[in-house]
């Protein structure tokens, strides 16, 4: 397992003009290890878990990644999970620092899996995250969900993948 590696994706694949269509292979039942891989981080305000301004944070932080040139042009990532029923924090993995933008870094061991379906499962997702951590011998931390797609391009692909990736400890026994 290389640190910081990311499956491939394949960012030709836009038929929308707006988000790639998204291959899941080599997605799921995937291990993940993070050393200080830097994001830019963002949060988002919802009601009861819809997201309000989404739209416009995720537009102008991914303009502010491409004027610092730290999009990897091998894929994306962004890691969203909601801290209440208000707001979300998304985290755009990145490979570099990006001016205007708060910066953090992940460090840790992660396990991803693939789900296809409506946003509103995310929550069954969450669980589906923990039960996958303890059949692996593991604790989950936190968890996050990649949507792979806005609504938008969900609907012109027909297909809705979404990455569940769940920080993971070996379990304490």
């Amino acid at each position: 397992m290389e640190t910081n590696a990311l499956p491939k994706m394949d960012m030709s694949q836009n038929l929308t003009g707006c988000c790639p269509r998204f291959n899941p292979e080599g997605w799921d039942g995937r291990h993940l290890r993070f050393r200080d891989k830097p994001f830019v981080q963002a949060a988002t305000r919802s009601l009861l878990h819809i997201p309000l301004n989404m739209g416009k944070v995720f537009a102008q932080v991914q303009e502010h990644i491409e004027d610092a040139g730290a999009q990897d042009p091998e894929g994306y990532l962004v890691l969203s999970r909601d801290l209440s029923s208000t707001a979300a924090e998304h985290l755009f993995a990145v490979t570099g620092d990006v001016a205007g933008e708060e910066m953090t870094v992940l460090s840790g061991e992660f396990i991803t899996r693939v789900f296809e379906g409506p946003y509103r499962k995310a929550k069954d997702w969450v669980h589906e995250m923990e039960t996958a951590a303890e059949a692996d011998g593991k604790t989950a931390g936190r968890i996050y969900m990649f949507y792979t797609t806005c609504p938008r391009c969900a609907r012109a692909y027909g297909k809705n993948y979404v990455i569940g990736v769940a920080e993971v400890a070996a379990a304490v026994e």
